[in-house]
Protein backbone atom coordinates (compact mmCIF):
# COMPACT_ATOMS: atom_id res chain seq x y z
CA UNK A 1 0.00 0.00 0.00
CA UNK A 2 1.28 3.08 -1.08
CA UNK A 3 2.43 6.10 1.44
CA UNK A 4 -0.67 8.27 -0.20
CA UNK A 5 -3.40 5.77 0.14
CA UNK A 6 -2.48 5.11 4.09
CA UNK A 7 -2.68 8.83 4.19
CA UNK A 8 -6.12 8.81 2.68
CA UNK A 9 -7.10 6.23 4.96
CA UNK A 10 -5.50 8.08 8.07
CA UNK A 11 -7.65 11.27 6.81
CA UNK A 12 -11.08 9.61 6.42
CA UNK A 13 -10.71 7.82 10.26
CA UNK A 14 -9.71 10.79 11.73
CA UNK A 15 -12.73 12.74 10.18
CA UNK A 16 -15.29 9.49 11.54
CA UNK A 17 -13.98 10.32 14.85
CA UNK A 18 -14.03 13.94 15.08
CA UNK A 19 -17.45 14.42 13.44
CA UNK A 20 -19.47 11.45 14.49
CA UNK A 21 -17.17 10.12 17.46
CA UNK A 22 -16.83 6.42 16.04
CA UNK A 23 -15.88 4.02 18.61
CA UNK A 24 -12.40 1.87 18.29
CA UNK A 25 -14.07 -0.93 16.50
CA UNK A 26 -16.17 0.56 14.08
CA UNK A 27 -12.88 2.59 13.05
CA UNK A 28 -11.24 -0.84 12.88
CA UNK A 29 -13.93 -1.95 10.63
CA UNK A 30 -12.83 0.80 8.57
CA UNK A 31 -9.73 0.66 8.44
CA UNK A 32 -9.91 -3.38 7.43
CA UNK A 33 -12.25 -2.90 4.89
CA UNK A 34 -10.12 0.48 2.96
CA UNK A 35 -6.88 -1.71 3.00
CA UNK A 36 -8.46 -4.53 1.66
CA UNK A 37 -10.14 -2.40 -0.94
CA UNK A 38 -6.59 -0.65 -1.73
CA UNK A 39 -4.90 -4.18 -2.04
CA UNK A 40 -7.37 -5.68 -4.46
CA UNK A 41 -6.50 -2.02 -6.23
CA UNK A 42 -3.29 -2.48 -5.75
CA UNK A 43 -3.29 -5.94 -7.81
CA UNK A 44 -4.82 -3.94 -10.96
CA UNK A 45 -2.36 -0.98 -11.14
CA UNK A 46 -5.70 1.10 -10.47
CA UNK A 47 -5.67 4.12 -7.41
CA UNK A 48 -8.29 4.50 -4.61
CA UNK A 49 -9.48 7.67 -6.24
CA UNK A 50 -9.99 6.07 -9.57
CA UNK A 51 -10.89 2.65 -9.34
CA UNK A 52 -12.45 1.38 -12.67
CA UNK A 53 -16.22 0.78 -12.63
CA UNK A 54 -16.38 -2.87 -12.50
CA UNK A 55 -13.77 -3.29 -9.67
CA UNK A 56 -15.79 -3.14 -6.66
CA UNK A 57 -18.58 -6.12 -8.75
CA UNK A 58 -15.77 -7.90 -10.04
CA UNK A 59 -14.45 -8.04 -6.26
CA UNK A 60 -17.91 -8.65 -4.65
CA UNK A 61 -18.64 -11.53 -7.05
CA UNK A 62 -15.30 -13.02 -5.91
CA UNK A 63 -15.74 -12.76 -2.82
CA UNK A 64 -19.44 -13.93 -2.98
CA UNK A 65 -18.06 -17.15 -4.63
CA UNK A 66 -15.50 -17.42 -1.97
CA UNK A 67 -18.11 -18.00 0.39
CA UNK A 68 -18.71 -14.62 1.71
CA UNK A 69 -22.14 -14.08 2.37
CA UNK A 70 -24.34 -10.96 1.19
CA UNK A 71 -24.48 -9.43 4.42
CA UNK A 72 -20.27 -8.92 4.25
CA UNK A 73 -20.24 -7.73 1.16
CA UNK A 74 -23.16 -5.43 1.76
CA UNK A 75 -21.30 -4.13 5.02
CA UNK A 76 -18.07 -3.83 2.74
CA UNK A 77 -19.99 -1.92 0.49
CA UNK A 78 -21.97 0.43 3.00
CA UNK A 79 -18.49 1.25 4.22
CA UNK A 80 -16.57 1.78 0.62
CA UNK A 81 -19.50 4.05 -0.10
CA UNK A 82 -19.06 6.31 3.19
CA UNK A 83 -15.28 6.77 2.42
CA UNK A 84 -16.40 7.92 -1.23
CA UNK A 85 -18.65 10.22 -0.23
CA UNK A 86 -16.18 11.99 2.09
CA UNK A 87 -13.99 11.76 -0.68
CA UNK A 88 -16.44 13.61 -2.48
CA UNK A 89 -17.34 16.34 -0.10
CA UNK A 90 -13.63 16.94 0.24
CA UNK A 91 -12.97 17.59 -3.56
CA UNK A 92 -10.50 14.63 -3.80
CA UNK A 93 -12.47 13.14 -6.79
CA UNK A 94 -15.28 14.45 -9.27
CA UNK A 95 -17.47 11.50 -9.43
CA UNK A 96 -18.72 9.10 -6.71
CA UNK A 97 -17.24 5.97 -8.43
CA UNK A 98 -19.87 3.37 -6.87
CA UNK A 99 -22.74 5.09 -7.66
CA UNK A 100 -24.39 2.58 -9.87
CA UNK A 101 -22.76 -0.56 -7.84
CA UNK A 102 -26.01 -2.36 -5.99
CA UNK A 103 -26.39 -5.37 -4.10
CA UNK A 104 -29.93 -7.61 -3.56
CA UNK A 105 -31.35 -6.25 -0.60
CA UNK A 106 -30.02 -7.82 2.53
CA UNK A 107 -33.20 -9.64 4.99
CA UNK A 108 -32.34 -8.54 8.60
CA UNK A 109 -31.25 -11.13 11.01
CA UNK A 110 -33.16 -10.98 14.30
CA UNK A 111 -31.47 -10.61 17.15
CA UNK A 112 -31.61 -14.10 19.51
CA UNK A 113 -33.70 -12.89 22.57
CA UNK A 114 -35.90 -14.67 25.49
CA UNK A 115 -39.45 -14.93 26.15
CA UNK A 116 -40.14 -13.26 30.02
CA UNK A 117 -40.78 -16.74 31.48
CA UNK A 118 -37.08 -17.48 30.73
CA UNK A 119 -35.75 -14.02 31.59
CA UNK A 120 -37.17 -14.25 35.36
CA UNK A 121 -35.60 -17.75 35.40
CA UNK A 122 -32.34 -16.16 34.61
CA UNK A 123 -32.86 -13.28 36.33
CA UNK A 124 -33.20 -15.74 39.70
CA UNK A 125 -30.71 -18.16 38.98
CA UNK A 126 -27.52 -16.68 40.76
CA UNK A 127 -27.53 -18.34 44.63
CA UNK A 128 -27.95 -14.60 46.40
CA UNK A 129 -26.82 -16.11 49.66
CA UNK A 130 -23.38 -15.27 48.31
CA UNK A 131 -21.83 -12.23 47.55
CA UNK A 132 -20.91 -13.01 44.00
CA UNK A 133 -24.53 -14.41 43.57
CA UNK A 134 -25.94 -10.79 45.12
CA UNK A 135 -23.33 -9.47 42.58
CA UNK A 136 -24.65 -11.34 39.74
CA UNK A 137 -27.97 -10.85 40.27
CA UNK A 138 -27.84 -7.09 40.39
CA UNK A 139 -25.96 -7.03 36.63
CA UNK A 140 -28.63 -8.89 35.44
CA UNK A 141 -31.11 -6.90 36.62
CA UNK A 142 -29.73 -4.07 36.06
CA UNK A 143 -28.89 -5.33 32.37
CA UNK A 144 -32.45 -6.28 31.68
CA UNK A 145 -34.10 -3.39 33.30
CA UNK A 146 -32.27 -0.74 31.40
CA UNK A 147 -30.99 -2.99 28.07
CA UNK A 148 -27.79 -1.51 28.65
CA UNK A 149 -24.75 -2.97 26.01
CA UNK A 150 -22.24 -5.85 28.45
CA UNK A 151 -19.41 -3.22 28.18
CA UNK A 152 -21.88 -0.62 29.48
CA UNK A 153 -22.46 -2.85 32.47
CA UNK A 154 -18.95 -3.81 33.06
CA UNK A 155 -17.97 -0.23 32.99
CA UNK A 156 -20.33 1.06 35.47
CA UNK A 157 -18.90 3.17 38.64
CA UNK A 158 -20.06 3.57 41.60
CA UNK A 159 -20.90 7.48 40.92
CA UNK A 160 -22.93 6.30 38.37
CA UNK A 161 -25.43 5.14 40.04
CA UNK A 162 -28.41 7.72 41.74
CA UNK A 163 -30.72 5.29 43.44
CA UNK A 164 -33.02 7.84 44.66
CA UNK A 165 -33.77 9.10 41.45
CA UNK A 166 -33.84 5.52 40.37
CA UNK A 167 -31.71 6.17 37.29
CA UNK A 168 -27.70 5.54 36.23
CA UNK A 169 -25.51 7.34 33.59
CA UNK A 170 -23.88 5.19 31.08
CA UNK A 171 -21.32 6.14 28.75
CA UNK A 172 -22.02 4.68 25.48
CA UNK A 173 -20.97 4.37 22.36
CA UNK A 174 -18.78 7.51 21.00
CA UNK A 175 -18.78 7.90 24.87
CA UNK A 176 -22.15 9.41 24.52
CA UNK A 177 -23.78 9.84 27.47
CA UNK A 178 -27.38 8.72 28.42
CA UNK A 179 -29.71 8.39 31.60
CA UNK A 180 -31.31 5.35 32.11
CA UNK A 181 -34.14 4.45 34.37
CA UNK A 182 -34.12 1.23 36.17
CA UNK A 183 -37.16 0.31 37.96
CA UNK A 184 -38.05 -0.62 41.09
CA UNK A 185 -36.60 -4.28 40.76
CA UNK A 186 -33.22 -3.70 39.41
CA UNK A 187 -33.44 -0.68 42.41
CA UNK A 188 -34.16 -2.96 45.33
CA UNK A 189 -31.10 -5.91 44.47
CA UNK A 190 -28.72 -2.90 43.45
CA UNK A 191 -29.56 -1.89 47.01
CA UNK A 192 -28.92 -5.30 48.10
CA UNK A 193 -25.82 -5.69 46.76
CA UNK A 194 -24.51 -2.65 47.18
CA UNK A 195 -25.55 -2.91 51.20
CA UNK A 196 -24.62 -6.71 51.48
CA UNK A 197 -22.21 -7.67 48.47
CA UNK A 198 -19.98 -5.62 47.42
CA UNK A 199 -17.28 -5.00 50.74
CA UNK A 200 -17.55 -8.47 50.60
CA UNK A 201 -15.57 -8.83 46.82
CA UNK A 202 -13.25 -5.58 47.49
CA UNK A 203 -10.43 -5.28 49.12
CA UNK A 204 -10.65 -1.36 48.77
CA UNK A 205 -14.12 -0.07 48.33
CA UNK A 206 -13.31 3.20 47.32
CA UNK A 207 -12.09 1.90 43.97
CA UNK A 208 -14.93 2.72 41.30
CA UNK A 209 -15.98 -0.67 39.96
CA UNK A 210 -19.54 -1.13 40.73
CA UNK A 211 -19.21 -4.58 39.74
CA UNK A 212 -15.88 -5.82 40.71
CA UNK A 213 -14.20 -8.40 38.71
CA UNK A 214 -10.50 -9.43 40.17
CA UNK A 215 -8.09 -7.41 42.06
CA UNK A 216 -10.89 -4.66 42.94
CA UNK A 217 -11.01 -3.87 39.29
CA UNK A 218 -13.51 -3.83 36.50
CA UNK A 219 -14.81 -6.76 35.36
CA UNK A 220 -14.03 -7.69 31.70
CA UNK A 221 -16.72 -8.76 29.17
CA UNK A 222 -15.42 -12.17 29.07
CA UNK A 223 -15.89 -13.16 32.53
CA UNK A 224 -19.56 -11.74 32.74
CA UNK A 225 -20.54 -13.40 29.40
CA UNK A 226 -19.06 -16.78 31.37
CA UNK A 227 -21.26 -16.06 34.35
CA UNK A 228 -23.95 -15.64 32.28
CA UNK A 229 -23.88 -18.95 30.45
CA UNK A 230 -23.07 -20.57 33.95
CA UNK A 231 -26.80 -19.09 35.40
CA UNK A 232 -28.20 -20.17 32.02
CA UNK A 233 -27.12 -23.77 32.97
CA UNK A 234 -28.79 -23.21 36.36
CA UNK A 235 -32.22 -22.21 34.50
CA UNK A 236 -32.35 -25.02 31.92
CA UNK A 237 -32.20 -22.57 29.47
CA UNK A 238 -31.27 -24.49 26.51
CA UNK A 239 -31.04 -21.05 23.86
CA UNK A 240 -28.36 -20.43 22.46
CA UNK A 241 -27.32 -16.88 24.00
CA UNK A 242 -24.84 -14.04 22.98
CA UNK A 243 -24.17 -11.48 25.09
CA UNK A 244 -26.68 -9.12 24.45
CA UNK A 245 -29.31 -11.34 24.83
CA UNK A 246 -30.63 -9.39 27.82
CA UNK A 247 -30.50 -6.49 25.90
CA UNK A 248 -32.19 -7.60 22.62
CA UNK A 249 -35.26 -8.85 25.50
CA UNK A 250 -35.74 -5.45 27.32
CA UNK A 251 -36.62 -3.70 24.00
CA UNK A 252 -38.41 -6.57 22.56
CA UNK A 253 -40.38 -6.68 25.80
CA UNK A 254 -41.30 -3.17 25.83
CA UNK A 255 -41.98 -3.00 22.12
CA UNK A 256 -44.52 -6.19 23.31
CA UNK A 257 -46.35 -4.08 25.80
CA UNK A 258 -46.67 -1.13 23.74
CA UNK A 259 -43.60 0.86 24.04
CA UNK A 260 -42.94 3.99 21.48
CA UNK A 261 -40.13 2.49 19.20
CA UNK A 262 -38.54 6.24 19.69
CA UNK A 263 -38.61 5.51 23.29
CA UNK A 264 -36.83 2.34 23.12
CA UNK A 265 -34.15 4.12 20.59
CA UNK A 266 -33.54 6.61 23.08
CA UNK A 267 -33.34 3.98 26.17
CA UNK A 268 -30.74 1.78 23.74
CA UNK A 269 -28.74 4.89 22.95
CA UNK A 270 -29.06 4.07 19.05
CA UNK A 271 -27.89 6.85 16.79
CA UNK A 272 -30.21 6.17 14.68
CA UNK A 273 -34.09 4.64 14.41
CA UNK A 274 -32.99 2.11 11.96
CA UNK A 275 -30.93 -0.06 14.03
CA UNK A 276 -33.95 0.17 16.92
CA UNK A 277 -36.52 -0.94 14.00
CA UNK A 278 -35.04 -4.73 13.99
CA UNK A 279 -37.00 -5.17 16.61
CA UNK A 280 -40.13 -4.36 15.51
CA UNK A 281 -39.62 -7.74 13.52
CA UNK A 282 -38.98 -9.58 16.55
CA UNK A 283 -42.20 -8.91 17.83
CA UNK A 284 -44.08 -9.50 14.78
CA UNK A 285 -42.31 -12.76 14.66
CA UNK A 286 -43.18 -13.26 18.39
CA UNK A 287 -46.98 -12.49 17.43
CA UNK A 288 -46.92 -14.84 14.71
CA UNK A 289 -45.59 -17.39 16.30
CA UNK A 290 -48.48 -17.46 19.14
CA UNK A 291 -50.78 -16.73 16.65
CA UNK A 292 -49.56 -19.66 14.93
CA UNK A 293 -49.99 -22.04 18.31
CA UNK A 294 -52.85 -20.92 20.00
CA UNK A 295 -55.33 -19.63 17.32
CA UNK A 296 -57.99 -22.58 15.96
CA UNK A 297 -56.78 -21.93 12.55
CA UNK A 298 -53.42 -20.98 12.85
Amino acid sequence: MSDQTETLQERFLDALWLEQGASDNTLAAYRHDLAAWAERLDQRNESLLEPAPQALPDWLDARRDGGYQLRSNARLLSSLRRFYRWALVEGLIDTDPLTEVRLPPVRPSLPRTLDEDEVERLLEAPDTDTALGLRDRAMLEVLYAGGLRVSELVGLTTDAVNLRQGVVRVLGKGDKERLVPLGEEAIAWLERYLRAGRGALMRDITRPPLFPGRGDGFMTRQTFWHRVRAHARTASIGKPLSPHTLRHAFATHLLNHGANLRVVQLLLGHSDLSTTQIYTHVAQARLETLHADHHPRG
